[in-house]
């Protein structure tokens, strides 16, 4: 299915482009929390491809050429409830088409460190996506996720997710980013639904 930019422009989308944003909260107190393993995707994958991340509006921003393909990374800075506001203006600014636009988001109710790439969905009652489907006027967008439910029964959903990783979590964390990393690559390559295939994987099955 093709998706459509819904926004009554006249000018053709530079299908070469991509805009790969990670969702998160600015500031160090949600430094490495569960709820900004966004923010974590897309500084590994800056880091890897030795891209310059600079301060701009609404997001800090960078960008690197793989094979014919443009690459923009970024964290917006408005807070995960508006994360919609920078993503519809820096996919406006860069002529960047809808089916080239990844979220990166945690997910709540997904086992920790499991990924799952998708073309559409709910928002699940995360206020990012919820933003970001407001803002684009459709929920048709292809979003990463990453499984941060823990092994223990969640009383407080608002703590756990701005709670910091333990150190095991993190371990599987470090563990996780590079694969991130080739899904990225894989999508602004071959396309949302043969990456899907190529990396969406069932939890392991839990013995009774």
């Amino acid at each position: 299915m093709l998706f459509r930019w819904l926004f009554g422009k006249s000018k053709p989308n530079d299908m070469t482009k991509y805009l790969i944003v990670g969702l998160g909260n600015t500031g160090n107190k949600y430094h490495k929390t569960r709820h900004n393993i966004g923010f974590e995707v897309v500084d590994f994958v800056a880091e890897k491809h030795e891209v310059q991340m600079a301060d701009l509006k609404l997001g800090t921003m960078g960008s690197f050429n793989h094979k014919g393909k443009k690459i923009f990374l970024l964290k917006p800075s408005t807070f995960m409830n508006r994360s919609g506001k920078s993503v519809k203006y820096w996919a406006l600014k860069e002529n960047i088409s809808l089916e080239n636009i990844l979220i990166i988001t945690d997910d709540l109710h997904l086992p920790f460190a499991l990924l799952r790439l998708k073309g559409k969905g709910s928002d699940g009652g995360h206020n990012g996506l919820k933003d970001i489907e407001s803002q684009l006027n459709t929920p048709y967008y292809p979003r990463l996720r990453f499984g941060i439910k823990g092994e223990k029964r969640i009383f407080n959903q608002v703590d756990f997710v701005l709670d910091k990783f333990t150190d095991k979590e993190e371990e599987k964390v470090t563990k996780v980013l590079p694969k991130c990393n080739d899904i990225v690559l894989s999508y602004t390559q071959i396309g949302l639904d043969r990456t899907m295939n190529k990396f969406n994987t069932k939890p392991p099955r839990v013995k009774s």
